[in-house]
C-alpha cells in the first residue's frame, strides 16, 4: 500500500532487517526559512518554512504562501543549514549567558545577520549585522553588541551570502500587494454599525 500522506513517502524506505534503504538524490525538497519586512524601517522577522528543489523557487513560494494576507514591502529566503541556532533557555535564563567566549582572529570576516527570540511563541526578530570569521565569533561578537538586560531565548547566526534577498529588479512584486482591510474584521466596524442600529431603534419607540 502506498501513503497518500508526503511526509510518509519521503521517509526511507526499510529493507533487510537493521539495513536502511537511502532515497535517491534530490528525492526531497530541501526546507527553507522565510524571513520578511511588514513594513518600511521594521525589522525582518521569521515568519515560516517552505520546502522547494531550489533557492529561487523557494522565494516565489513564500512569497506566494506568506505575503497574501497582510502588508509586505520584502522578504528574504535561506536554507535551512545555513541558520546556526544558539540553545535555548527558559525562565529568566538568556541565551546570551550560555555563549563562550572565543579568541579573536585577524582572518577574512564575513557579515551574519543576527536574529533573536525576545519572547517564547513568537517569531525570531532581526537584531542587527555582524562581521566575524566563523559562527562562533558571530555569537560572541552579537553578545558584545546586542546583549542587554532583556532575556533572549534564542540566537540565530546566518551568513550573510547564503540569503537570497528580494533583487532591485524584483521590487515591483510588491505593487501586488495592497493592503488588504477587507480581511480585517475591524475594518468593518461592527461596533459602529451596532450602536448606529440600536440608536435607530430606541428611537421607533
Amino acid at each position: 500500500m502506498k501513503s497518500l500522506d508526503p511526509r510518509v513517502e519521503r521517509l526511507p524506505e526499510i529493507g533487510e532487517e537493521g539495513k536502511v534503504i537511502l532515497k535517491p538524490p534530490l528525492d526531497q525538497f530541501h526546507t527553507y526559512e522565510v524571513f520578511v519586512q511588514p513594513k518600511e524601517g521594521k525589522p525582518f522577522q521569521h515568519e515560516g518554512i517552505v520546502h522547494a528543489p531550489n533557492i529561487d523557487l523557494a522565494y516565489i513560494l513564500a512569497k506566494e504562501t506568506f505575503t497574501r494576507r497582510f502588508t509586505c514591502i520584502s522578504l528574504y529566503v535561506v536554507d535551512t543549514k545555513e541558520v546556526f541556532v544558539s540553545p535555548l533557555t527558559e525562565g529568566k535564563q538568556s541565551a546570551y549567558d550560555l555563549i563562550a567566549d572565543t579568541a579573536e582572529s585577524n582572518t577574512l570576516k564575513e557579515k551574519y545577520e543576527i536574529y533573536h527570540l525576545p519572547k517564547r511563541g513568537k517569531q525570531h526578530v532581526h537584531a542587527g549585522t555582524v562581521l566575524a570569521t566563523d559562527v562562533k565569533q558571530a555569537f560572541q561578537i552579537a553578545k558584545k553588541y546586542f546583549n542587554s538586560d532583556k532575556v533572549i531565548y534564542n540566537i540565530w547566526a546566518i551568513p550573510f551570502s547564503t540569503i537570497r534577498f528580494t533583487k532591485e529588479a524584483e521590487e515591483d512584486l510588491w505593487l501586488t500587494l495592497p493592503e488588504k482591510k477587507f480581511r480585517d474584521a475591524a475594518d468593518y466596524k461592527g461596533g459602529d454599525r451596532l450602536k448606529e442600529f440600536l440608536e435607530k431603534e430606541s428611537k421607533k419607540v
